[in-house]
């Protein structure tokens, strides 16, 4: 019997291990356009994510650049009213360094286990997201910020706070820099039970 099939396998194993441990969060992107069709892709592959009762919670919102402009001028009005004009000045100059934007959203529930299950499956469908963008050699950073909480943003894009609730804004776009991780030791975070 040949090896051949097992150690195909095994290959195919270790390039998605490699994958997933290489992602990064990065905060610094080139000045380079990411096509859209690309976006389109990753989007596709995001919504293959695990959804119990295949709810399809998820709703992707791609900002084009009247909607990145305007969210940056909310930046810096968020950060000016909660800090001062200079921290916001700074802000909204570094958001408008990201290429890319898209924000994700969960559809909201009255029953609270499938408003947990279905946030899950959201968080699931970014890292999907984030992995393709990876693999096509982009880099992405999943913002929780407090412009992903503010009515006026939910104003900006249409979203009906009523419907869906934001789970993230993803920068993405080639990376300028791509940082170097490490994590604890799986004997650290497993516990086995007979």
């Amino acid at each position: 019997m040949s090896d051949a099939p097992v150690q195909q396998f095994d290959k195919s194993l270790q390039r998605l291990a490699e994958r997933i441990r290489s992602r990064r969060t990065v905060k610094l992107f080139l000045k380079q356009p990411v096509s859209t069709k690309l976006i389109l892709e990753a989007i596709e592959v995001a919504r293959w994510a695990p959804n119990h009762h295949l709810t399809e919670p998820w709703h992707f919102y791609l900002l084009g650049r009247q909607s990145i402009a305007a969210s940056v001028d909310l930046i810096r009005v968020i950060v000016t009213e909660r800090k001062d004009a200079k921290v916001g000045e700074f802000k909204a100059q570094d958001a408008a360094t990201r290429p890319g934007w898209l924000v994700v959203t969960c559809r909201k529930s009255d029953d609270a286990l499938r408003q947990q299950e279905d946030y899950a499956s959201v968080c699931c469908a970014i890292q999907n997201f984030s992995l393709y963008l990876s693999e096509a050699g982009l880099a992405s950073k999943w913002s929780t910020g407090e412009i992903t909480r503010d009515q006026r943003f939910y104003d900006l894009l249409g979203i009906d706070t009523e419907q869906e609730f934001i789970v993230g804004l993803i920068w993405y776009g080639y990376p300028k820099i791509t940082p170097t991780q490490q994590r604890r030791e799986v004997a650290e975070i497993v516990t086995e039970l007979d």
